[in-house]
């Protein structure tokens, strides 16, 4: 299997003003495309970084659309994450906290691996599996004259906070991340199965300002009763939604005496969120939504806007993520090292 080596010494000094108006496409799922304008203003910062990729430990990609295996050092790695899950115009601050949620699930990946198959020698995929991964040569395509603007501001996020890892009681985190919240992020238990200590429901208003923030879709009778595995009652309803969560998502709902999660009726029908209303007009269902992803962990349009009123990266994750500390990688380097090799 093809192997890739990707490994280049890094100074990078930032020395930018740069007031523009930028018309963005950010990623959303194929059936969705959201144009947002914005003028920003990259204030002057003067900031080096030093970081030589053949010291890093190696992260070992299966690429998805090629079927070969990327060797990405890791602060790279990060950087090709970033880049690719979160918008790149977004606040400093939220891009360094994004910067951290990503080293973080990488390390904790390493050490103690998801029990998901891999192709032999592949730590990780490049797929929302783990998280969606995508290397220089992929983003100067996908942004092209935006690149040097945009990689800049990425590399800053990464190497600022270049070796720091989230940790609850002395081990790093399994730090969850989603698109946009309902107003609340979820506690894990509500969504997977083990209550998480650290990933507990929080509020989030910020997320008003998300495109997704409301979603609509609309259904015929037929396509929602053969996803759902149901027959809808003949009194003209829907079904009954019996609980919510603490993050004021659907619990659980009953539809003609069927009892189905609220996240079974997401993950079946194709929903932005678990947070859902219903309502019957003749031949079609309609679903409205709020929030997009599972809710769990950090928002990210909440981390944007706590980072456009002042907050640091520290005050983003110490808001998502409760009771964590930033500590340095050092003490878990070997162990990575022992099971990258």
């Amino acid at each position: 299997m093809k192997r890739l080596l990707i490994a280049a010494t890094i100074l990078c000094t930032v020395v930018l003003i740069i007031p523009t108006m930028l018309v963005l496409f950010i990623s959303e799922p194929a059936d969705s495309t959201t144009t947002t304008t914005r003028n920003i203003t990259i204030e002057e910062t003067i900031e080096t970084w030093s970081y030589n990729p053949e010291e890093d430990v190696a992260v070992a990609v299966f690429r998805s659309q090629k079927e070969e295996i990327e060797d990405v050092p890791l602060e790279k790695y990060v950087m090709g994450v970033v880049a690719s899950e979160m918008n790149p115009n977004f606040e400093m601050e939220a891009l360094r906290a994004q910067a951290l949620t990503a080293r973080t699930y990488m390390v904790k990946h390493i050490l103690q691996p998801r029990n998901v198959q891999l192709p032999e020698g592949a730590m990780v995929t490049d797929t929302v599996m783990h998280q969606v991964y995508k290397n220089e040569a992929e983003l100067k395509e996908e942004w092209g004259l935006n690149y040097d603007l945009y990689m800049a501001r990425i590399q800053e996020a990464v190497l600022s906070t270049q070796g720091q890892v989230l940790t609850y009681d002395g081990e790093p985190i399994d730090a969850a991340f989603f698109s946009t919240s309902n107003g609340y992020t979820e506690n894990s238990e509500d969504y997977w199965e083990n209550e998480i200590p650290y990933l507990r429901s929080v509020e989030s208003p910020w997320d008003q300002a998300s495109p997704r923030f409301t979603a609509e879709k609309v259904m015929t009778i037929e396509e929602f009763q053969e996803k759902l595995g149901v027959n809808l009652p003949e009194d003209g309803s829907v079904g009954t939604i019996s609980a919510r969560t603490d993050g004021n998502r659907v619990a659980k709902v009953v539809i003609n005496g069927k009892e189905l999660s609220g996240r079974q009726v997401r993950d079946k029908l194709g929903l932005d969120s678990s947070d859902f209303q219903w309502q019957r007009q003749g031949n079609q269902i309609t679903i409205n939504t709020r929030g997009w992803g599972h809710g769990v962990g950090m928002s990210q349009y909440g981390a944007d806007g706590m980072a456009k009123e002042g907050k640091s990266y520290k005050d983003i994750v110490a808001h998502y993520y409760r009771g964590v500390e930033i500590e340095g990688l050092d003490p878990y380097v070997a162990q990575m090292t022992a099971k990258a090799e």
